[in-house]
């Protein structure tokens, strides 16, 4: 076994690590790891289609709203080309990169037992084991690792050794879906490698920055963290949440600023473990998309017209530099000539 890790330059925390963990076997499928590079895509052309990139957040239940995201933006036409979750983001994230459409999803949702997902186990590391949730994640996705995704997906973890935001793109879905779920005091760590990990809201809670390193264009973040309203949560697995908001809000407020479109469910109210709200925080995601659809849209139609302008831009510089190039190589003879206004073969761009 060995860990390898690399370096992209990010704006938060400085010069973030992002690293990414090979070789541990789990579940019959290799451990989540690092991108093969971490170059940044070539720049696209003024006619190359735009790609839609998706950051969903963290949020226990309220995940479910990211379906209704999902489902809007597909039924407009502007399905997500590259899809980054953090913690409840990268359970969907995951189904949706494997091939799912949102309609799947939303029957996935409908018929979730929690019991499926969910391993009590008394440990001074958390209540939860977390085998069920990466078990479930696996079966769904149809045990394909993260680089055989029908669409490039990366889920963000925290290393909690020394806090660095971790993010996985290789080797086994299920354990990344895990490690970037695993809330700290409820679920047990998830040991890859000689490192642990945990929720990676700590340190991304809507991993914008992940999504516009995968390629995308123009990220769409949807944001359903906890935010705290002057009242203490009712349960442990709230407190915890929204302490876990309250540590990232300001980190998280950053990335997001770096987001083309924010999109922000109503789905505060809804508990983090109250599964029974699942129907109305689908709903939720697809009436806040809905209102976001002219900001989308007004989005595209910017990022479009700036590069016509630099295709234009681009072509006048080359005709320009053919031109030159014409007019140096020209005869002794034909100089003169132009100095004549006799000598046309060199044509003046327009």
């Amino acid at each position: 076994m060995r860990l390898t890790a690399f370096f992209h330059p990010l704006a938060t925390r400085g010069a973030v690590t992002v690293l990414a963990t090979l070789a541990l076997a789990a579940c019959g499928g290799t451990s989540p790891t690092r991108p093969e590079t971490s170059a940044q895509p070539p720049l696209a052309s003024s006619t190359s289609p735009i790609r839609v990139g998706i950051a969903l957040g963290g949020g226990a239940a309220k995940g479910f709203a990211h379906i209704g995201v999902i489902k809007m933006l597909e039924a407009n036409g502007l399905a997500p080309a590259v899809i980054s979750g953090t913690s409840a983001g990268s359970v969907v994230g995951a189904l949706y990169a494997s091939g799912m459409n949102a309609f799947e999803m939303q029957e996935k949702a409908v018929a979730l037992d929690e019991t499926r997902i969910r391993d009590l186990q008394l440990s001074s590391g958390g209540l939860v084991l977390g085998q069920k949730l990466e078990d479930y994640v696996n079966e769904q996705v149809r045990r394909k690792p993260m680089e055989q995704m029908a669409k490039p997906f990366v889920a963000v973890a925290t290393r909690l050794e020394d806090g660095e935001r971790t993010v996985f793109a290789r080797g086994n879905t299920g354990q990344a879906v895990r490690a970037s779920s695993s809330v700290p005091g409820v679920f047990q760590p998830v040991t890859i490698g000689k490192y642990h990990f945990v929720d990676g809201g700590v340190v991304s809670p809507v991993p914008v920055d992940a999504a516009r390193q995968l390629g995308a264009d123009i990220v769409i973040a949807v944001d359903i963290s906890s935010k705290a309203r002057g009242k203490s949560p009712g349960d442990m697995l709230g407190t915890l949440g929204q302490s876990i908001a309250i540590m990232g809000q300001k980190l998280g407020q950053a990335e997001l600023a770096r987001a083309d479109v924010i999109i922000r469910p109503q789905v505060l109210d809804i508990g983090s473990t109250d599964f029974s709200q699942r129907a109305n925080a689908i709903l939720e995601g697809e009436k806040s998309a809905l209102a976001a659809m002219p900001q989308i849209r007004e989005r595209m139609a910017q990022l479009q017209a700036e590069r016509a302008n630099a295709a234009r831009l681009a072509q006048q510089k080359t005709a320009e530099a053919q031109y030159q190039t014409c007019l140096d190589s020209r005869s002794r003879l034909k100089k003169i000539a132009d100095l004549a206004r006799l000598d046309d073969s060199c044509a003046v761009p327009k």
